[in-house]
């Protein structure tokens, strides 16, 4: 079953026929190219994720952006104390493939960095969600956060880009 699921998968991401093979896309946070999507998160339209935990808010960004991003081999980070506004560039990311500016969801001040991504880049694509994070901020305007995707959204927005 995992063999055909991903069968399946490989061959809509190649644009492919796979005959026989039935697509299963499971009904909880996972899009039909196994990007992770975690319920309760915000996304931007520009692959970056936010949890808010109150008067805090961390931030990274998603599975399926380090999944095009490709190994991750050096991560640039703002320092503590430094503003950041919604859809400003905090800093970026540097893959085998690219470099890439990572944006803030959400206007506030950094209150903390990830400081084990300057000696473990690839955390960011091993565990984008959790040992990944990159900010942790002070929002100055909560209320930014209505207006970033939930889950379903990010999901379909997803991929709608990779359809193209």
């Amino acid at each position: 079953m995992a063999l055909r699921l991903w069968a399946s998968s490989a061959a809509n991401a190649l644009k492919i026929s796979s005959s026989g093979a039935r697509a299963a896309a499971p009904a909880y946070s996972i899009s039909r190219y196994f990007s992770t999507v975690i319920d309760g998160l915000k996304y931007t339209s520009s692959h970056e994720w936010v949890k808010n935990d109150g008067s805090v808010a961390t931030i990274g960004i998603s599975d399926h952006a380090q999944g095009h991003l490709g190994e991750v081999v050096f991560v640039e980070l703002p320092e503590t104390g430094t503003k950041v506004s919604q859809g400003g560039a905090f800093g970026n990311v540097e893959s085998v493939k690219a470099t890439s500016d990572v944006n803030s969801p959400i206007s506030g001040e950094v209150v903390e960095v990830n400081s084990k991504l300057s000696e473990t880049p690839g955390l960011v694509h091993s565990s984008p969600y959790e040992e990944g994070w990159m900010i942790k901020v002070k929002p100055s305007s909560p209320a930014e956060l209505e207006g970033l995707l939930d889950s379903a959204k990010y999901t379909k927005h997803c991929e709608e880009e990779d359809a193209h």
